[in-house]
């Protein structure tokens, strides 16, 4: 008789398997035929696949009213990343993808956004807001390195004083500092980075192709040095696993230079809380139970509650607390010294048609 396959971790990667998208309409199985006791215990890398999104536009508009950004550019998606708290995880479902392992493996990207921006940025009734890079996906995943879209896309809102603001847990943002100064100075640009544990066996397991804890102090110190506003995002805090460690992130990034700080609680939603249950009882089977416990406890007892105003924080009484120790570290620390608003005055648009854009 078959046995269902247990799912692996593969080397490399966050999610342990690959579910079906909650769209298809057939599920397939890996089943032990019992050959698998002469299998290598090392299970081979799982390659990056590119494909082309032909998404005829790349702003979107945020609608969410528990988000402080009202829009944003992805230049990818999929993540390989493949932090596997990740909630962008389920939108490859829409794609006809995994939200496990294809998330990680199964890459979109946009050529040719950064023409597509620049008509975005011309259109007559277009009305400057600040714009996110990498609120959904990271803009500097590790293909990043070879397409330099992200930089692309920051060199045409340079060019025409449009203020951004970046999300990333990626070293690689140091790149561009040579562009994101110079806007900073201008109080056009500022970056939050993500720093989700100091643990480097725990990253590791969470978050394996992102970059090390000590990478993201670094480059924080590194981005604040260079007179770019820096915001620290303890995000997300897990139960158990890593929620222990708040005060020593935000202290660790605060004397690395970052001078605003935010933080959420884990979020599960659709296809996530079983790709989450499922590879944390693999890596951590004895916190599992512990964990999930207290992520119901924090969703009225559900592993995730969409509903805006607390699908961040949570509610009860372990998301009250987690709340007043954020409050408490934030203040005792000196977080809080913002220089200011991200301004839209300075916008100058791109020519439209063959017309000169008005000098400013």
């Amino acid at each position: 008789m078959d046995h269902e396959l247990l799912s692996q971790p593969r080397n490399g990667r966050g999610a342990v398997s690959t579910p079906a998208g909650r769209f298809e309409r057939f599920e397939t199985r890996a089943v032990d035929d019992g050959w698998l006791e002469n299998r290598d215990d090392d299970s081979p890398r799982l390659q990056t696949r590119l494909h082309t999104d032909t998404s005829r536009s790349v702003i979107n508009q945020i609608d969410s009213p528990d988000l402080p950004y009202m829009r944003s550019i992805n230049p990818y998606r999929g993540c390989e990343h493949g932090c596997i708290y990740c909630y962008a995880r389920p939108s490859h479902g829409y794609l006809g993808f995994s939200a496990g392992l294809d998330f990680e493996t199964e890459i979109f990207h946009k050529p040719d956004a950064p023409e597509i921006l620049k008509r975005e940025l011309a259109a007559p009734n277009y009305k400057p807001y600040p714009i996110t890079l990498g609120s959904n996906t990271d803009c500097y995943q590790p293909v990043e390195r070879d397409l330099k879209l992200t930089r692309a896309i920051i060199e045409i809102l340079a060019e025409h004083r449009h203020p951004l603001a970046i999300i990333t847990k990626s070293a690689l943002v140091t790149r561009d500092i040579d562009l994101l100064a110079p806007m900073a100075g201008q109080r056009l640009a500022r970056v939050n980075i993500s720093v989700t544990t100091l643990d480097a066996t725990l990253a590791r397991a969470m978050e394996p192709r992102a970059a090390a804890p000590y990478k993201r102090l670094q480059t924080i110190e590194t981005l604040a040095k260079a007179g770019i506003p820096v915001t620290v995002m303890a995000a997300p805090m897990i139960p158990g696993l890593n929620d222990m460690e708040m005060d020593r992130i935000l202290r660790s990034a605060y004397d690395a230079g970052a001078r605003e700080a935010h933080y959420t609680l884990v979020r599960l939603p659709y296809e996530l809380k079983q790709l989450f249950e499922e590879w944390l009882r693999t890596h951590y089977p004895d916190r599992a139970e512990k964990t999930l416990s207290l992520i119901k406890q924090s969703h009225g007892g559900k592993l995730y509650n969409a509903e805006f105003g607390t699908r961040r924080t949570g509610q009860g009484a372990y998301a009250d607390l987690l709340a007043q120790r954020f409050a408490l570290a934030y203040k005792r620390i000196g977080y809080g010294s913002n220089e200011g608003s991200l301004r839209t005055d300075l916008f100058r648009p791109p020519e439209r048609d063959g017309q000169l854009a008005l000098a400013v």
